[in-house]
This record gives structure tokens, C-alpha cells and sequence, in this order.
């Protein structure tokens, strides 16, 4: 019997290779030994749910790979036990957060018995990022990293030449990794751009998505994007919605943090942080505003809290389980290339 009879119909790994995995996992695992006979690629079929030609493909693919040996009239039995050995992943975060947690509960998921992943966390801090790096050159066949720094990202419209020679420090401290073994997520470097990464486009991607609720908007006289300066946040987002605002012909503010401003009637609120999403519902009760009507609110990051929250908030978001599940395919498949995250307007009653 194999220990994890669940084939993933949704999954962009074929089938075949599926029930490849399970078998290696099961020989890893010590359930299948050296000589024993494997299940019929009929019983197999049965207990999996799959075609007979679909097992019986993955049979013959670890047949040629030296995995099984065929016995005529008798059937499958392992041939080796040594099959493979388990991908070390280093995962590199800037800090730790709800949907930190998501890209890497969704990596390691879709990475499965595939990997060990081990989790660095740096702190928008570019020493002690370049000392995970330094420290741990020899010990995993991938890195994958978030790049967010606190003195490379920059709130300013333009560009600063310390910003620039920050974002050069940073791609020459990934690039003492050998480049097969890096995966860049959720942002784009300039510096690395022929490198693979699974990224937001911070900018256009909050532009789009505002503009998937222009009609919902129209109806504030100002639109004020929470935006607070210690966070380290990606300063791209700003930029968008100054943009957003200019073309559209928006009055528009930009603030530090919820709990320094009072809420204005007729005005509607962009919030990144989860705290000031907090603050302002804080605010708005104690005003005993109805969100939607008195004013308005669009989130950053969509979670399930949200969407029962105050009979829903709107949000816009990634999909960050997504972001995760792209990244590990990569690796597994060893097609490495650049992604675009998909962004998204979820319209609810906030607004």
C-alpha cells in the first residue's frame, strides 16, 4: 500500500510523475525494501483512482530509471533503494508575516517529500542577509529570496544614488551564489533581471487593481493611501498611487499612520499595514460611520479575516499561496523563467 494515496487532479505535475513520487517517497521511507514486489499496475489504478495506461506509464518511466524490475509473469519489484536524495532549500526572508507564512506553507506543500527547507530571516537587514549568504554557500542546492531592504527601498518619487549603489551591493552578494542554484520571489531586481524570480510589479500592479474599482472610488472626494515610513514597505506602491491619482484626477494624501490622522467624512483610505486597518475600523465606530457610506476602505492583502470583517473589506492583493506554489515548480520541474504574480481587486462592502 502506499502511504499517501492522494494523485492531486489540479496540479501541473503530470500524473505519472505523481505516482512516481509516491513510490520514491514510499522507498525512502523504508516501506518498500530492496527485492519486494510493488503492487499490479491494476491495483495500483484502482487504490490511485487513475488509468491503467497512466500507471502503467510511470511503471515503465522507473523501469528505464533502474528504480523497478520487471519479472515476466510475476510482476514489479524495487531494484534499487537509493533512488534520490532530498533537495536542500534555503529560503530567505525579509521578516515574518501572515503572507510570508503563506508563500512558505505553500513552497513547502508543493515541494513535499522533495526537499528539506530550512528559513532564514534578516530583517531588512543587508549584513546579516550577506552573513546568511556567506555563511551557508556550500550547504544547499537552491536559495530562494525575498530582496526587501530597509536602505535600498527609498519612499521618494526619484531614485536616489545610494538607493542605486545599495541595489548594486545586493545582486553582488547574491551573485556569490552560482547562479543555477538562485530563485528570486516577489520582486524584481533591475540588477538580476536574467536571473529566474516570481515577482510583483508593485507600481503598475496597484494602479491596475484601483482601477478595477474607479466607479466605487469616484464617489470620495479624496483618496488617502496609509502608508507608514518604518515599515520598510515597498516605496513602488506609493509611486502607483500617485500615478493612479494623477491620471484619474484624484485630490490625494499620503500618510504615516492611522492613529496620528482623524478620519474625514467623504474619504476613502488605501491601507497597507493590518494595524492601521485596525486603527481606522477603531476610528470609524467611534464615529459610528457605516464603512461604504461615510467613508471608505481598500486593503492591502487579502486573508479570510477580511472577508468577513465589518461585512467585508475590500482588498487589494497578490496571490501569495501562489506566489509560493510558482516557486517551488520551478525547481521541481527545472523550468526556470520570470513570473508575474497575478494581482487582484476583490470589491466587498467597505467600499
Amino acid at each position: 500500500m502506499l502511504k499517501n494515496e492522494k494523485i492531486d487532479s489540479e496540479s501541473e505535475i503530470p500524473k505519472y510523475k505523481q505516482v512516481v513520487d509516491l513510490f520514491v517517497s514510499d522507498i525512502e521511507a523504508g516501506i518498500f525494501k530492496q527485492g519486494q514486489r510493488i503492487p499490479s499496475i491494476n491495483e495500483t489504478s484502482e487504490e490511485l483512482l487513475l488509468s491503467r495506461d497512466t500507471v502503467e506509464k510511470a511503471y515503465v518511466f522507473m523501469k528505464k530509471k533502474g528504480i523497478l524490475l520487471a519479472v515476466r509473469g510475476k510482476g514489479y519489484y524495487i531494484n534499487q533503494v537509493n533512488v534520490g536524495k532530498k533537495l536542500k532549500i534555503c529560503l530567505i526572508f525579509n521578516k515574518l508575516s501572515n503572507y510570508k507564512r503563506s508563500i512558505y506553507y505553500s513552497f513547502v506543500k508543493t515541494m513535499g517529500l522533495k526537499a528539506s527547507v530550512d528559513v532564514f530571516i534578516y530583517n531588512y537587514d543587508p549584513d546579516e542577509f550577506e552573513a546568511i549568504i556567506d555563511n551557508n554557500l556550500n550547504n544547499y542546492d537552491y536559495f530562494v529570496i525575498l530582496p526587501h531592504f530597509r536602505n535600498v527601498e527609498s519612499i521618494t518619487q526619484q531614485v536616489t544614488q545610494s538607493h542605486l549603489l545599495s541595489n548594486a551591493h545586493i545582486s553582488e552578494v547574491i551573485k556569490k551564489i552560482p547562479r543555477e542554484k538562485v530563485l528570486i520571489v516577489d520582486r524584481f531586481m533591475d540588477e538580476l533581471k536574467d536571473y529566474p524570480v516570481v515577482y510583483q510589479e508593485y507600481d503598475k500592479d496597484i494602479q491596475s487593481a484601483l482601477l478595477c474599482g474607479l466607479d466605487l472610488l469616484r464617489k470620495y472626494k479624496r483618496l488617502n493611501l496609509v502608508f507608514p515610513k518604518d515599515e520598510f514597505y515597498p516605496p513602488y506602491i506609493v509611486r502607483g498611487f500617485r500615478i493612479f491619482c494623477q491620471v484619474n484626477g484624484f485630490d490625494f494624501t499620503i500618510i504615516d499612520r492611522m492613529e496620528d490622522h482623524d478620519l474625514q467624512l467623504g474619504e476613502a483610505y488605501i491601507i497597507v499595514s493590518d494595524d492601521d486597518l485596525y486603527a481606522f475600523i477603531r476610528k470609524a465606530k467611534q464615529k459610528g460611520w457605516t464603512l461604504g457610506t461615510e467613508c471608505g476602505v481598500v486593503a492591502y492583502n487579502e486573508n479570510q479575516v477580511k472577508e468577513i470583517l465589518c461585512d467585508g473589506i475590500t482588498t487589494i492583493s497578490t496571490n501569495h499561496e501562489e506566489i509560493g506554489h510558482l516557486a517551488a515548480l520551478m525547481i521541481l520541474t527545472k523550468k526556470f523563467e520570470h513570473i508575474k504574480s497575478p494581482f487582484s481587486f476583490i470589491p466587498r462592502n467597505s467600499l
